[in-house]
């Protein structure tokens, strides 16, 4: 029964993605979609000899840990930054690993947290995407470290996954490994698994007590645990912790601009980049609170029954809380999608509050923190923002939608501006834009923050190569470019085709990004990157031909303002 029901409230991943990575996208998933260690073995780009020596072991505060060796680089998968999150300990703040005395196999990668899985229905996006849902289990806290070798001391790029706060996953995306960072860059590369929906963003306080005052913010609150093992343990893989660089696309990039205003992160963060994302309004205490007495009062919970809800299946949880955001927050509106401008009213359901303790403001949306006013940043998105392989609308269908979104006269004009920037692509192709367009206004608003801070640098970027594949119509999709600041067009090349150009363009794109760790200026021999403004708007662009502008596609973006 149990399995019946997880079913019945399941939603294609994609299309939550699509519809809204605010909170209280819907999760809940087939079993049937379990995968074993994403491993990609046809698509290993550098060259194998994979071996277990004993030079693969390295310390930690809490023990030896063992890893592999594969094509020169140490590879460490899985690794303990706190202990398992499931029963008493949901919803309390990471707990500290327990010392081990033997060496921890950190051969695989650990859980995700629990969460819908893809359906795989859609089978061009899926493709494209090549997505691998791993394994679940609320023993989720681990983290995976690349690195050319144990000794030195590196710029340590630490990366943070999508999917909103509501799913996703470190090794989720072939694009997330960071072998070829540590090889071809001579960077630390780290991925964290953190808790996420009802487990991560889910306020308890007033059934648990004083104990679970963070419950509504523990999913942000790992990634501070994650950051400070990185502090304390990166040394003994080769990595500084003096620079440290965090960064994430989508729902990654939330997470990034969150943590830079989270105080107890401050220290922790030396660079940040924001993809496709980022700038979230979100909800008060008090809105969060009234969230959780309406999920709590339809679960029939006792006032104080604290052990019935970490008892309870997770799926109940996300099922009952999704039907919950969706009464309170009512329908969407404006463009949906994961990298449009934050909606003016904050919404409730699975992501961080502004608690007043953890989170005292709404970071990169209504100020830029202070207390990252240090720290460079870099922040753009990619041109097919929309990309949905299913939609292949009309020029009229295209139209009337756009028209009843924004009116006839917006609408007309906005297609016009679009097919006359941009004659080479299909209708198709420019209907995916309309969602990178607001990707760019909403960049721009962030630049503007964080420019009028008038201290570290701000740098952006625009990312609109076309992929080739699938008769070249799916353009510069969100996720598009991890391949390419990963440097693994080859590992993607279902996505990338693996062409010279891509190869090239993942080159200079994975070489700006290594250069701002380790020094806060993405820019390299050849190819200067100047820091951005709120009037010019400079703007690296990320094409066959990577070049300088000054606010591409402003032209159009100012009609969605207008």
């Amino acid at each position: 029964m149990a399995d019946e029901r997880k079913r019945a409230v399941l939603l294609n991943r994609r299309a939550a993605l699509i519809g809204s990575v605010s909170a209280g996208a819907a999760l809940a998933l087939p079993a049937e979609a379990l995968a074993s260690d994403s491993v990609k073995t046809a698509a290993h780009t550098g060259p194998g000899r994979c071996s277990t020596p004993r030079s693969a072991v390295a310390r930690t505060q809490y023990g030896k840990v063992r890893g592999y060796v594969a094509g020169d680089v140490f590879t460490f998968k899985g690794i303990p930054y706190g202990q398992d999150t499931g029963g008493e300990n949901r919803w309390l703040p990471a707990k500290a690993p327990k010392p081990w005395t033997e060496e921890y196999p950190a051969l695989v990668y650990g859980a995700n947290c629990p969460q819908t899985l893809h359906n795989f229905r859609a089978i061009e996006q899926t493709f494209l995407q090549d997505w691998d849902d791993g394994f679940m289990g609320e023993d989720m806290l681990k983290l995976n470290v690349w690195t050319p070798s144990l000794s030195g001391s590196r710029a340590v790029m630490v990366y943070f996954h999508g999917g909103g706060y509501a799913f996703g996953s470190s090794y989720e995306l072939p694009s997330h490994e960071g072998a070829q960072m540590a090889r071809n860059h001579d960077v630390v590369q780290v991925s964290v698994n953190h808790r996420l929906n009802a487990l991560g963003f889910f306020d308890v306080a007033e059934i648990g007590g004083a104990a679970y005052e963070d419950s509504v913010n523990v999913g942000m609150t790992d990634l501070v645990a994650a950051l400070q093992w990185v502090r304390e343990n990166i040394a003994h893989f080769g990595g500084d912790p003096n620079r440290v660089m965090i960064y994430g696309q989508s729902g990654g990039g939330s997470k990034v601009t969150t943590l830079l205003g989270i105080p107890a992160a401050a220290g922790l963060i030396h660079r940040a980049a924001v993809q496709s994302g980022g700038g979230g309004n979100i909800p008060s205490a008090e809105q969060s609170r009234d969230f959780s007495r309406q999920v709590v009062a339809e679960l029939g919970i006792g006032p104080k029954d604290i052990g019935a809800l970490q008892k309870m299946d997770w799926a109940k949880l996300v099922e009952t809380g999704n039907r919950v955001a969706a009464r309170i927050n009512g329908p969407a509106r404006g463009i949906p999608g994961p990298a449009a401008s934050p909606p003016a009213d904050p919404r409730v359901g699975w992501g961080p509050t502004m608690d007043g303790r953890i989170i005292n403001l709404r970071s990169f949306f209504d100020v830029a923190p202070e207390i990252s006013r240090d720290v460079p940043m870099l922040i753009g998105a990619v041109s097919e923002e929309g990309m949905r392989y299913s939609s292949n609308p009309t020029e009229a269908e295209w139209r009337k939608q756009l028209s009843e979104q924004f009116g006839a006269g917006k609408a007309s004009a906005l297609i016009d501006a679009m097919k006359k920037a941009h004659p080479e692509k299909s209708i198709r192709t420019l209907s995916y834009g309309v969602q990178g367009i607001t990707g760019r206004n909403n960049v721009q608003r962030m630049v503007k923050l964080k420019h009028d801070q008038r201290a570290a640098p701000v740098y952006q970027y625009h990312f609109q190569w076309q992929s080739p594949q699938l008769d070249g119509v799916a353009g510069a999709w969100h996720t598009a470019e991890l391949a390419f600041c990963f440097d693994n067009t080859k590992r993607c090349e279902q996505g990338t085709g693996d062409t010279v150009e891509a190869r090239a363009l993942a080159t200079r794109m994975a070489r700006a990004w290594a250069n701002f760790a380790r020094t806060g200026n993405p820019s390299q021999p050849g190819l200067a990157w100047a820091p951005s403004d709120p009037v010019r708007c400079q703007t690296m662009v990320f094409d066959d031909r990577c070049r300088m502008e000054d606010d591409p596609e402003g032209a159009v973006r100012r009609i969605l303002l207008s």
